[in-house]
């Protein structure tokens, strides 16, 4: 993205006339370490339905930075090749721009014995220490120390051994990192109280089908027999799950703006607590096999939609990085919804800009948001203070009255494929402009 570009966006001023179908790309959650696992491999690895985003392209340059030959084609299909893997220093500018950086650090470890790393940038929800990584390696043998701004973490002798890691609370991006470490480790590995996200399940099963022992996919203790320093072997290609996260908030924008809005190439399985979440507000939901309809939506008003209360949970809980675009929905309905981040502890610092377009929401702590409706909402100029609140944004602004700037767009484009361009299909009046 080049500097300086936002977005402008026309209102609806609540009119639900947007309508079509829009296709979820793949996810970044599980494409960014499915790329990172391929420092576990011998030869090259294929890998399918990668988003084209800022993220993705700043983990193929850590890559390629390593030594790693990275090749990606217009079509989301990227091969990396780790033979001739030279280095286990992660580019300390690089890593300092996004948060999964760190995922790295597993896989490295465990092949090099040692990786020197800076801790890892992203976006600004909350506190997002990396003391369960660094716990992790200690557990598994590894010494820790720092080198000025730096982590350097050394293996033991014979590579990364087997032991009982325990996670205080389950982290996707630690649970993932730490597997990955633990499949060349020597002996077992046990991953206890870990997350138990779709991605991480879709990881552990590619790492299978080449050669990984993974057992306890989907429950909250991973056993990995480690294949004593073996590389693994790559037996076919791996296709990126979809991203449910794209999916739930075109879901929303449907609910709030659209008459029929079908959202395709998407996995309602994992979507079962925020589709439950727009039933209980009223919203007309069907669901196939790999679609979600928002179907006849435009005939029933806004006021007519129930509020309803959401507490974040990890999964199959209600996602955290569903947060903000529901809370733009409850904005919209009529009563009193209750609000609730259980995970980040900065996550609703977005509300201030809701409250500036219109919508009544009271913040009564960190954690904790009553949100009062139905606001009418009107165009402003924002400033996107992370990725998931930088997409809510544009959600708020597509329902609201008149035209909203929306700067930081880089945000956006870390995590969503050609955003404006979906958007525009289903009737959104968006253009990126130059700032």
């Amino acid at each position: 993205m080049k500097s300086g570009e936002l977005f402008r966006v026309q209102g609806l001023g609540g009119a639900k006339t947007l309508s079509g179908s829009v296709a979820v790309s793949g996810s970044k959650n599980e494409a960014l370490p499915a790329l990172a696992s391929a420092v576990l491999f011998g030869g090259p690895v294929t890998f399918r339905n990668i988003p084209r985003i800022t993220d993705i392209r700043q983990l193929n340059s850590l890559l390629s930075d390593l030594g790693a030959r990275v090749m990606m084609d217009d079509g989301g299909t990227i091969t990396v090749d780790t033979s001739k893997l030279a280095s286990a220093h992660v580019n300390e500018s690089t890593a300092r721009k996004f948060r999964a950086s760190v995922i790295l650090t597993g896989p490295l470890l465990s092949r090099m014995g040692e990786v020197r790393f800076a801790p890892p940038g992203g976006c600004l929800i909350g506190k997002r220490p990396i003391d369960v990584f660094l716990a992790g390696y200690e557990a598994m043998g590894a010494t820790v120390r720092t080198d000025g701004e730096e982590f350097v973490i050394t293996a033991p002798r014979g590579g990364l051994k087997g032991c009982d890691v325990i996670f205080r609370l389950p982290s996707v991006t630690a649970t993932e990192t730490l597997m990955m470490a633990a499949v060349l480790a020597h002996g077992i590995v046990r991953l206890v109280n870990v997350a138990m996200e779709p991605e991480i399940g879709a990881l552990a099963d590619f790492l299978n089908e080449s050669g990984a022992d993974i057992r306890g996919i989907g429950t909250p203790v991973l056993t990995i027999r480690g294949t004593d320093g073996t590389l693994l072997v790559s037996k076919k290609e791996h296709t990126a799950i979809p991203d449910r996260l794209e999916a739930g908030s075109f879901m929303i924008l449907g609910a709030l703006c659209a008459d029929t809005l079908t959202v395709t190439d998407c996995d309602p399985e994992h979507l079962k607590v925020p589709i439950a979440s727009l039933c209980a507000c009223g919203v007309p939901v069907v669901v196939g096999k790999k679609r979600i309809v928002i179907s006849g939506n435009g005939g029933i008003p806004n006021r007519s939609f129930a509020a309803a209360n959401i507490r974040t949970h990890e999964y199959p809980g209600f996602p955290t990085d569903l947060q903000a675009p529901m809370t733009v929905l409850l904005s919209q309905v009529s009563g009193e919804s209750i609000v609730e981040e259980m995970i980040f502890e900065s996550r609703l610092g977005y509300a201030a800009d809701l409250v500036r377009m219109g919508a009544d929401i009271d913040v009564v702590h960190p954690h904790k948001a009553i949100v009062h409706g139905p606001s009418k909402l009107r165009g402003r100029e924002l400033y996107s203070p992370d990725l998931r609140a930088g997409l809510a944004y544009i959600i708020a602004a597509i329902v609201a009255k008149g035209e909203s700037v929306i700067h930081n767009i880089y945000h956006i484009d870390r995590g969503y494929e050609r955003v404006e361009e979906k958007l525009k299909s289903i009737g959104v009046d968006i253009e990126r402009v130059r700032g």
